[in-house]
């Protein structure tokens, strides 16, 4: 039984250290590709020029009777939805 052990605990060691050392392995293979990335990859696109959007023109007058059916809609709506 405690050559059974013995063996169990080998056998754990080795693969913890088997995946540790490809972890490692791994971390610094990709550590490499990185900067070979940054190094030799295509240049970063200048960032886009931003124009201006032009606002939409809104009429320069409201009907009276829509002014006031936009009011109460807008009455309504907050009663129905309060917090």
């Amino acid at each position: 039984m405690n050559e059974l052990m013995s063996q169990a605990i080998d056998l754990m060691v080795a693969g913890m250290g088997f995946v540790f050392a490809f972890l490692v392995v791994l971390v610094f293979a990709t550590l490499l590709m990185s900067k070979l990335v940054h190094r030799f990859g295509a240049p970063e696109p200048a960032a886009p020029v931003r124009t201006p959007r032009a606002k939409p023109s809104a009429p320069s007058s409201v009907d009276p009777d829509t002014a006031e059916a936009i009011k109460k809609a807008i009455a309504q709506y907050r009663s129905r939805h309060k917090k």
